[in-house]
């Protein structure tokens, strides 16, 4: 008996590639997306320590060009803080779309395995109704030779 061929093999394989590059693409944009938010973090805990120490040095009693340069850095922060919101917000919305696209492929992939698995189950069936078969046949052939010699 020839061994088994599923004619989808060529094209299971491609959707496991591209599925497998999909993957390593939403990867990516998670590990932008953790990076963003770590900058945030790291500017909004600065912008805490210029805020307090701003607040500190006021009570202390500051020059005007030293209030002016606190507040143009605080400023340049909250800056800093409203761009990265945006990017991280644009990331949040690729990984969506991303992920949106690693279920499709999936589902793809998914329902050809099972197509395979299905064909697969129908080959060993057949294969085993074969084998049955050829037993029964030589078991009858062995009956028939020993009834012609005894």
């Amino acid at each position: 008996m020839k061994k088994f061929f599923f004619a989808l093999d060529t094209v299971l394989s491609y959707k496991e590639q591209v599925l497998d590059g999909l993957k390593a693409e939403h990867a990516r944009i998670l590990a932008k997306i953790r990076d963003c938010e770590r900058a945030i973090q790291e500017l909004e805990q600065e912008y805490a320590r210029c805020t307090a120490l701003f607040r500190e040095n006021q009570v202390k009693g500051m020059k005007i060009n030293e209030i002016q340069t606190y507040e143009n850095y605080l400023e340049s922060l909250r800056l800093k803080i409203r761009r990265k919101l945006e990017q991280l917000a644009q990331l949040q919305k690729q990984e969506e779309e991303k992920r949106a696209e690693v279920v499709r492929a999936k589902q793809e992939t998914s329902s050809i395995d099972k197509l395979k698995e299905k064909k697969k189950w129908e080959y060993d069936k057949m294969v085993q109704k074969e084998d049955e078969q050829f037993i029964e046949e030589y078991v009858t052939t062995q009956k028939a030779m020993t009834r012609l010699k005894g």
